[in-house]
């Protein structure tokens, strides 16, 4: 297993736990407005 595959599950898994955690603090509107803003973010700088 490469480096570049266990750091994409390692992310893959930190999104998922942000996400069970926001459920847990019952912020999930302020998730999912975080993660979009996120993405076109990153969509904007690259």
């Amino acid at each position: 297993m490469s480096i570049g595959k266990i750091r994409t599950l390692l992310y893959k898994t930190a999104k998922y736990l942000g996400d069970i955690n926001a459920i847990r603090r019952g912020r999930v509107k302020q998730r999912i407005k975080n993660r979009i803003i996120g993405k076109f973010t990153g969509r904007l700088f690259k």
